[in-house]
């Protein structure tokens, strides 16, 4: 079955280049049906052909690798545009100039270490070279330093000027590169220039309004132009509750925890409440308020009753005495 179908493992795909129906399919859903039946043969046969590669084993499966596509496939993009050459790749081809690649560590004999030709701890850098020797056409009173930072400076800003002097000739051919495109708001991926879109009178308001609100104090100190508006708070104020509670607003504060704390608990209410035990709680306190209640109606009701004293004689201390020294 295999052998009718040609598969390519490389873009892990397969067609049947013979494949023709018997009739025509009279609506939709016969072809729908048809092509899923021809689909499953050839997801078959693609499965088979891997099986049958050479595999090593791994704790998730057995790993193949695949052979190189035989099968071009179309480019998603256009093939992009030849870049123009640069004023230094002109200058390098009229005089014969062949560019070698030179290596990224160079041996620094001062240090005798090996650093880097360009980049952060390169070679000859400035911030490593503790004297300069003085030569004789230097000025009296000029500082050295200072002297090659600002040549320095200059070799970089011309070399800026000279990379875009390079980038206006390749948008002119139409050949800018891909991050540069997608920087450039007004550049599409092609490459040409788009028209200008005219900025109307309500986007002017809304950059202006922006500016004037991006201040600390939301633009209400600062000096407004002539004619200038003051920007429309359309968003809602934000709205803080009181920091002293009380009868009116402050209670706000705990209708708002209770309301999230019983939103959570009856989301949640079949895992965090044990209706029997609840039950029985509930049972346990009635019925303790229940002896409570009898307990107290028990001591007011003795308190209502005369308290029985007894009424015995008692004798006299002196009376016993004297009887007895009798």
């Amino acid at each position: 079955m295999a052998a009718e179908y040609k598969i390519d493992l490389g873009n892990l795909m397969a067609f049947d280049p013979h494949h023709s129906f018997s009739s025509p399919p009279s609506s939709r859903e016969d072809l729908v049906k048809e092509s899923l039946e021809q689909g499953t043969k050839l997801v078959q046969a693609v499965a088979d052909a891997l099986f049958n590669l050479p595999s090593t084993e791994d704790p998730d499966g057995p790993i193949v690798t695949l052979p190189p596509p035989t099968t071009k496939l179309p480019r998603e993009k256009p093939l992009p545009k030849p870049k123009p050459p640069t004023r230094w790749e002109v200058f390098a081809q009229k005089k014969g100039i062949q560019k070698h690649k030179k290596d990224k560590v160079v041996f620094d004999e001062q240090t005798g270490t090996w650093k880097r030709r360009h980049g952060y701890g390169r070679i000859n850098d400035d911030k490593d070279i503790p004297v300069i020797e003085a030569k004789m056409n230097d000025e009296p009173g000029e500082d050295p330093f200072a002297k090659r930072q600002g040549e320095k400076k200059k070799r970089v800003d011309k070399q800026g000027k000279n990379r875009l002097k390079n980038l206006k000739q390749a948008a002119k051919a139409g050949a800018l590169p891909s991050h540069i495109q997608l920087a450039a708001t007004a550049l599409p991926i092609t490459g040409s220039r788009a028209a200008p879109k005219k900025v109307g009178k309500d986007e002017l308001q809304n950059v202006a309004g922006m500016a004037a609100t991006a201040t600390a104090s939301g633009g209400k100190f600062d000096k407004k132009l002539p004619g200038e508006k003051t920007p429309k708070h359309e968003k809602k104020h934000r709205k803080f509750l009181p920091a002293v509670e009380g009868s009116g607003m402050g209670s706000l504060e705990k209708q708002q925890t209770e309301k999230v704390l019983n939103k959570l608990i009856s989301k949640n209410s079949h895992d965090i409440l044990n209706v029997e035990k609840a039950v029985t709680v509930y049972n346990v306190k009635e019925e303790k308020k229940r002896r409570n209640q009898k307990g107290k109606s028990y001591s007011n009701s003795s308190k209502l009753k005369p308290n029985k004293k007894s009424f015995k004689k008692t004798e006299k201390k002196g009376s016993s005495n004297k009887g007895k020294s009798k």
